[in-house]
């Protein structure tokens, strides 16, 4: 259950603000499906993340547990500092209408998280737990729990989110993990 709960938190607030949810806010505006874009992000999420797990998983049986407590503390840390670079979409998907909002979703997700902060917690969740379906499905929920509302709310206008407030806060959160991790603070360290 902590796996999951950690999990669903850690990606959770890592996903506020990057661009997969801001490609959520694109696709929810050019599409107005929701259902098959909630749909698309989920199934991209679990394939993505599972992947993401197993390398997770492989670290984990291959490290030592001090050389493996520094690497999930460091990468922790680095997950903060990363979290202060704003994301911007660089340019829209190109994918045509013809394919549906649930194919260009689930396309765009699945290699827009390749090399993702969200994806690099994700491996690093692995490594820390020994539960790769609870890490999954809380990184999968914890994307969800950001990009849902992201998705239903992609085609108000004039709704402002303080992104650089939401930056600090989850970077300070992500430095608090690495530094207990670091520190040998909490259950399993």
């Amino acid at each position: 259950m902590e796996a999951l709960l950690v999990s669903a938190l850690a990606v959770a607030i890592g996903e506020i603000g990057d661009k997969t949810q801001l490609l959520a806010l694109l696709l929810a505006a050019r599409f107005r499906q929701p259902l098959s874009i909630i749909g698309g992000i989920a199934c991209a999420t679990v394939a993505n993340h599972a992947l993401a797990a197993v390398v997770g998983a492989w670290l984990r049986g291959t490290l030592t547990d001090e050389v493996l407590r520094w690497v999930v503390g460091a990468s922790f840390l680095g997950i903060a500092a990363w979290a202060l670079v704003p994301d911007r979409m660089d340019q829209q998907p190109s994918a045509l209408p013809r394919h549906g909002a649930f194919i260009v979703t689930l396309a765009a997700f699945f290699f827009a998280e390749m090399g993702d902060k969200t994806q690099i917690a994700t491996v690093t969740l692995a490594a820390r737990f020994d539960s790769l379906a609870a890490v999954v499905a809380g990184t999968t929920l914890g994307m969800l729990c950001a990009d849902v509302p992201a998705v239903l709310l992609g085609s108000a206008t004039g709704f402002a989110i303080p992104l650089r407030a939401v930056r600090l806060a989850s970077a300070a959160i992500f430095a608090a993990l690495g530094a207990a991790v670091l520190l040998g603070v909490g259950p399993g360290f």
